[in-house]
């Protein structure tokens, strides 16, 4: 079988700018010409398996590196899927599904469809005895973002042309907003006391033109949702043509992705590409200052930041997750190799669950994955409170990472050991999907592993592995 062709030119790019070198430069050690380093980097060119090797050496980082990143997220998955018992343990799967996924990355999709399709009726079974095979809307919508990187050009685009063709500013965005919906759309605003209490964030009476916004709601949230029924009112066309190029399965589906492009639209609105691109490199990205020039919160900084992938004025490339205090990911996104669990438990090395024990504080770590790859995390808990005893507030956190390599570019990495591998703590993308054999943390065996039910002796888990 033929392997598929590794096309890395942005990423090359950045490792290179990372290094400091110029094209010519790296074209040298290299022993290639410049006007070839210049086509792989326009990705017209893709990367053979010996450049890769020299790449990697010349640039210190590791070959997977350039692997793509839509390959990573399929090999990750797939393994994840092959953990489940039904398969029993397969030696040296992990491999054949890295061979799988370069050789026929549509086969590779077909099965993990059909496995979800199983486990779904599976679970659905046994909790209702019976029923029509599930859809699995949330999956499907989440796959797509995750394979745009989190950015939709247009979208920003459209934002930063209305922020400033209405002449609206940071400081006094709420109200520049209120304004745009009652001049452009002639729908008034007001407080509805009581929407919180049934779920309801606002509420849109098309008869009356009037939006009803919940009571008692932080300004950052306000204005979120202005943003958002502007998304929906006035950039209904572009996010109609974006979903058309999707193609999703269900209606659902497709619903969900509507609200997630109005969701991005706001964000954009609310912090414009160029303006907050360069108050983020200005502040090193640090969270809390960019909290403060744009009236925003800390989630909504955060997730900004994953999205920050214009080709032409990149940001840090970041992941972004949201997640309960049971483990439930609510949200998520990634600009990176980072890969996060499809089912089970994420890694309870994650410093986003050591967030619940110290709310409110931010929480930096670094981190190693099983792919040899090094992060910087920083979590912290995030939401408002119940405003009654009996409320019952939500307990969420988000975390937020980066490659180890853009780091220094953080206010987040002083006094950190970034060159020294023992300072990082071992993460992986779950039990079942994680390659790491001696993790004392471990839940369950990792997929292609059979346990030695013979051994005389007994380690950190309840089980030992047969070598593989």
């Amino acid at each position: 079988m033929t392997e598929k062709k590794i096309f890395a030119g942005d990423r090359l790019r950045r490792a290179r700018e990372q290094a400091g070198l110029k094209q010519a430069a790296l074209a040298v050690r290299l022993e290639i010409s410049a006007s070839y380093l210049n086509q792989i980097e326009s990705d017209q060119r893709p990367l053979t398996p010996a450049l890769l090797a020299r790449l990697a050496m010349v640039l210190n980082v590791p070959e997977v590196y350039f692997a793509d990143n839509e390959d990573a997220r399929r090999e990750s998955q797939l393994r994840e899927d092959l953990g489940d018992p039904l398969f029993r343990a397969m030696p040296g799967a992990q491999a054949e599904v890295r061979a799988l996924v370069r050789a026929a990355p549509a086969f590779a999709e077909a099965f993990m469809t059909l496995y979800r399709a199983y486990s779904g009726q599976a679970e659905q079974r046994a909790a209702r005895a019976g029923g029509p095979l599930p859809r699995f809307p949330y999956d499907e919508v989440r796959d797509w973002v995750q394979s745009r990187q989190n950015h939709f050009a247009a979208l920003d685009h459209a934002a930063e042309g209305m922020f400033e063709e209405w002449g609206f500013a940071p400081a006094s965005l709420r109200e520049d907003m209120r304004r745009y919906l009652r001049d452009v759309h002639g729908i008034t605003t007001a407080h509805s006391p009581g929407m919180l209490a049934e779920g309801v964030f606002w509420r849109l009476s098309r008869g009356s033109k009037r939006l009803y916004l919940a009571e008692d709601v932080s300004p950052e949230s306000e204005m979120f949702w202005l943003a958002h029924v502007i998304g929906q009112l006035q950039q209904r066309p572009l996010i109609e043509r974006e979903l058309r190029r999707a193609k999703f399965t269900t209606e659902e589906a497709l619903g969900l992705a509507r609200i997630a492009l109005a969701n991005y639209f706001a964000g954009a609105l609310m912090m414009p590409y160029g303006m907050f691109h360069a108050a983020a490199v200005a502040a090193r990205y640090d969270v809390q200052r960019l909290q403060r020039q744009f009236g925003a919160s800390f989630e909504q900084i955060c997730h900004r930041l994953s999205t920050m992938q214009r080709p032409e004025l990149p940001g840090i490339p970041f992941y972004f997750a949201k997640t309960d205090i049971a483990g439930n990911i609510l949200k998520r996104s990634s600009a990176t190799r980072f890969q996060f669990a499809q089912f089970g438990g994420p890694c309870p090395l994650w410093n986003v669950y050591r967030a619940f024990a110290r709310p409110g504080e931010i929480l930096v770590q670094l981190a190693s994955t099983p792919d040899n790859m090094s992060y910087l995390n920083i979590a912290r808990t995030v939401g408002r409170g119940g405003g009654s005893y009996l409320s019952r507030p939500r307990a969420v956190a988000v975390v937020l990472g980066c490659e180890i390599r853009y780091a220094p570019l953080t206010v987040y990495a002083a006094g950190l050991d970034l060159g020294n591998p023992d300072a990082a703590d071992p993460i992986g993308p779950g039990c079942r999907a994680c390659e790491r054999t001696n993790c004392r943390h471990r839940s369950v065996p990792p997929m292609g592993h059979a346990l030695d039910m013979g051994t005389a002796e007994r380690g950190v888990v309840p089980y030992r592995l047969k070598p593989g």
